[in-house]
Formats: structure tokens, C-alpha cells, sequence
């Protein structure tokens, strides 16, 4: 089996970083860093360079560095270009994510284990929830109202990317 894509995302891109982390993907995200310093990283951390700056994708591609220019006008739209173009993965399983916020990995737990860190109609409610591992994090996941919407997003993303195929 390829090993995943690791991706560098510029400071212009952390949405889309935070979709590729919940996809499973290992997105370090470079919120103020300078264009010198984004090549640097991306060439000695072997990262994949995204970025919506065309020079600094110029630069990359002169370089030799990994890039890839995202282009589209909807997020549904950037994840069925990335997918096709590095076969990443559009579906969400939660025990395969990492954390939007950090980019850690999640891992699942239970009831027991959030009690008194979500709110009590959640706990009553959801069963399955997710904690970062990363201490310094946190973060708790469960499938929450916005749930629906992060899947219709990837469904039309897959409907967009088999549109694109030739």
C-alpha cells in the first residue's frame, strides 16, 4: 500500500487544511510563515506545498519542491482536484482522522472518558466520541449537527471528481 501524501498548506489555506486533516491526511499548516521558509520546510519535511500563490508555486517548481496550486471555487470543488490528483481518499472515518485544530491523531473513546467535558445533552445523546491525543489539545469529536454537512460536502466532491475523469 502508497504511503498517504504529507501536505504543507500556506497561510492562505487553513479551511482546506483543517477537511484534509479530518480526511485522514497529515496537513502541517503554516499560518505567517515567509515564502522562504515555507520552501525550506516543504523540501526538508518532503511535504507536499499547497498554496493559491502563484509565485510561491514558481518558486517551488523552480526549486524542485512538491507544489501543487489549488484552484476552485468550492470547497467540494479543491477536494475532488486534490483527490484526483494525488488519489486521496473522500470519505470520513473518524477513527482514521487527526485533529482539524492540530493536526494530531484522534483517538476514539468513550462516554465515560468525556463526562463532564461535553455538554450533558450531548453525552445522553451520542455514544462514539473522538479525543486528540495531542495533551496540549484536547479536542473532543462526536457526530454533531454539522456532521450532514461536512458528508454532503464530500459527496459532491466525489461527484465532482468523476465528472473531471476522462
Amino acid at each position: 500500500m502508497a504511503e498517504k501524501p504529507r501536505f504543507l498548506a500556506d497561510g492562505m489555506l487553513g479551511s482546506l487544511a483543517r477537511w484534509l486533516r479530518m480526511l485522514g491526511y497529515d496537513v502541517e499548516y503554516a499560518a505567517d510563515m515567509p515564502d522562504d521558509r515555507l520552501l525550506a520546510k516543504a523540501e526538508a519535511s518532503n511535504r507536499i506545498l499547497l498554496t493559491r500563490d502563484v509565485e510561491l508555486y514558481r518558486a517551488a517548481s523552480r526549486k524542485l519542491i512538491q507544489a501543487y496550486m489549488v484552484e476552485g471555487r468550492s470547497k467540494a470543488e479543491i477536494l475532488a482536484k486534490l483527490s484526483r490528483r494525488f488519489k486521496l481518499n473522500l470519505s470520513l472515518n473518524p477513527d482514521a482522522s487527526r485533529c482539524p485544530l492540530c493536526n494530531s491523531p484522534l483517538k476514539p473513546v468513550g462516554r465515560r472518558e468525556v463526562e463532564g467535558r461535553v455538554p450533558g445533552n450531548v453525552l445522553k445523546r451520542k455514544r462514539k466520541f473522538w479525543v486528540c491525543v495531542n495533551p496540549d489539545c484536547g479536542k473532543i469529536y462526536w457526530r454533531g449537527s454539522h456532521w450532514d454537512k461536512i458528508k454532503e460536502t464530500l459527496r459532491k466532491a466525489t461527484l465532482y471528481r468523476g465528472k473531471q475523469a476522462v
